[in-house]
């Protein structure tokens, strides 16, 4: 019996391939079709997951997938997208024209073991996954305990989002500069950094993975935050004046289609936020079309569950609409929004969170990046009493750390006009500085 069901998976399998051999991707880009954007034509054996590949390479390269039209119903999967740079251009990089080819057209392993979604291994560098309750100061504290056991920070990115945190980080040991091995100083790490994440709390929910495997770093964190279920929500977890992402669910009983339709904000990334978190709910998309006019985005999907059947219940239709209403604002940043570029040191994202913390800023997002000796790092930061961030503490801030170094890209209304009282906020510097060194103290004497 065990031999004719692999026998008959593998043939599953060769016939696959037989059909992909048969009918290759093919990729057409087209600068000529659209006077405000690039059209992107994909035609390609159609596979579950597919979608969720095409959008990842395109939104991993930073482009703005400004309308986009989707048909994968039966064997065949036909998509356009029309897509701009950054800045609203039509894309002219040859460099990047000839890699979408390659990424998605016949040459790729594009249609095959979803590759670039998967978990890969590294000896580069060592990745840690953190999930827990945020609280001000929580990434100084992570930090200043990855400084500690002498970890160098090379790449992270910090999302918070109804009270829940969570984070994916890559380090390398300090001193040689290449991905950690050491069994007893892994778990040594996980176990620091777990006491960390519960606080003062102790039955608080916290957990730490520490590994050598790589994932997609967006994706993984939408898959944390899902089973940390931050999309459950309480009236006190949302600020009155934000403005929430009108989600929709029906059945269309006709074609056993449930419709999704998402009004919102547009943002960079939306649309693979959107998809990533309907793939990993296990439902597939049939056809699809966003569009986008002005500062508003308009999405509409025909899904089933992967089973083949539509929303079943009321229960169902609901879980749907928080988990893509959680998937929207995850990465709808709160807080003044601050650059920093400077050489790359030990120690240094421990250092200039604990600047913030000191003086009273919470990071409600974070993005480490270094490459060749430099660090490009960007923080969203909140005053933690929940007010807008003074001018005045900002202004400190960047005189400690240095004016060219770090810069303020925010929007004017994120920041607050200097107060009477602003000044005494300096007067506590030394006290958060004291406490931070007695909460460190308290890590080094858990080891």
């Amino acid at each position: 019996m065990e031999m004719n069901m692999s026998f008959s998976h593998d043939m599953g399998d060769e016939y696959d391939k037989f059909i992909r051999r048969m009918n290759p991707p093919r990729v057409v880009i087209d600068n000529e079709a659209c006077k405000n954007a690039t059209v992107i034509r994909i035609d390609s054996a159609n596979e579950h997951g597919i979608l969720l590949e095409v959008v990842q390479i395109l939104t991993d390269l930073n482009l703005i997938i400004k309308k986009a039209y989707i048909s994968a119903d039966g064997n065949w999967f036909m998509d356009v997208f029309n897509v701009t740079d950054q800045d609203g251009n039509k894309i002219t990089d040859e460099g990047i024209l000839d890699y979408i080819t390659k990424s998605l057209g016949p040459e790729s392993c594009f249609t095959s073991s979803m590759r670039s979604i998967g978990v890969k291994q590294s000896m580069d560098h060592t990745e840690i996954e953190l999930t827990g309750s945020d609280r001000p100061g929580l990434l100084s504290e992570l930090s200043a305990v990855l400084k500690h056991l002498k970890c160098s920070v090379v790449n992270a990115e910090v999302w918070t989002h109804n009270t829940r945190a969570a984070a994916v980080m890559q380090v390398t040991d300090e001193e040689t500069g290449t991905a950690i091995n050491d069994p007893e100083r892994l778990s040594r790490i996980n176990t620091l950094l777990c006491n960390v994440l519960k606080g003062s709390n102790k039955s608080s929910l916290a957990k730490t993975i520490v590994s050598n495997s790589v994932t997609h770093t967006d994706r993984r964190l939408h898959q944390m935050m899902f089973a940390d279920r931050d999309y459950e929500q309480t009236s006190s977890d949302v600020l009155e004046d934000r403005q929430r992402p009108n989600v929709d669910v029906v059945n269309w009983y006709d074609k056993d289609y449930s419709v999704v339709t998402i009004r919102c904000k547009d943002r960079p990334k939306l649309l693979f936020d959107i998809v990533c978190t309907l793939t990993d709910m296990g439902y597939v998309v049939f056809h699809a079309k966003i569009d986008t006019e002005g500062p508003e985005s308009y999405q509409e999907y025909f899904i089933r569950h992967i089973d083949g059947s539509p929303v079943k219940s009321d229960a169902e239709r609901q879980r749907v609409t928080q988990c893509l209403e959680a998937a929207i604002e995850r990465r709808v940043s709160e807080g003044l929004k601050l650059e920093l570029c400077t050489a790359d040191k030990a120690g240094l994202l421990s250092d200039v969170t604990r600047i913030f913390r000191e003086n009273s800023l919470t990071v409600s997002r974070a993005e480490v990046t270094t490459k060749d000796g430099k660090a490009f790092n960007t923080f969203y930061v909140r005053d933690a009493s929940g007010y807008p961030v003074d001018v005045k503490t900002i202004e400190f801030i960047r005189q400690v750390i240095g004016q060219t170094i770090l810069k303020v890209k925010g929007r004017p209304e994120d920041l607050k006009s200097v107060s009477q009282e602003s000044p005494t906020r300096f007067l506590f510097g030394g006290l958060f500085k004291s406490r931070s060194f007695v909460n460190f103290s308290l890590v080094r004497s858990y080891s």
